[in-house]
């Protein structure tokens, strides 16, 4: 029997030589028609640690390797770490909303303190009738 190859995205590259990788397939729902997407998470054995998160890999079924990896990674397309990534994993080099947000709102009534101090401070005094 011919060994399966999947294609998939590398979700993860934390555990040594192992990425786990994301398959999504179609398929249609048997009552409705609808076309759902189903997916499964496979872990995959990467001997030298090439693949980052975000890369698209072909698996291709092995003999178990340990417990949970019964798949060895064979080719795959570098798309690089950074295209993976959301807003918010940004470590320092982008300020998100979130970010932004929080800080103007702490520092917003400072500002608009110091202004209402300075105009009061140049405001005549009222006249009293």
């Amino acid at each position: 029997m011919p060994r399966r190859i999947l294609e998939g995205k590398v979700v993860s590259n934390k555990c040594a030589k192992t990425v786990t990788v994301l398959v999504e397939r179609k398929v249609r729902d048997p009552l409705y028609g609808k076309i759902i997407r189903r997916s499964a998470k496979y872990a995959a054995h990467d001997e030298t640690n090439a693949w980052n998160i975000g890369d698209l890999v072909s698996i291709e079924e092995c003999a178990p390797i340990s417990r949970s990896k019964r798949w060895k990674v064979i080719s795959g397309k570098a798309l690089g770490e950074s295209q993976a990534r959301t807003v918010d994993d940004g470590v320092g080099k982008r300020a998100t909303v979130k970010k932004v947000a929080a800080e103007a709102a702490t520092k917003a009534p400072v500002k608009a303190e110091a202004k209402a101090d300075k105009a009061d401070a140049k405001a005549k005094p009222a006249k009293k009738k």
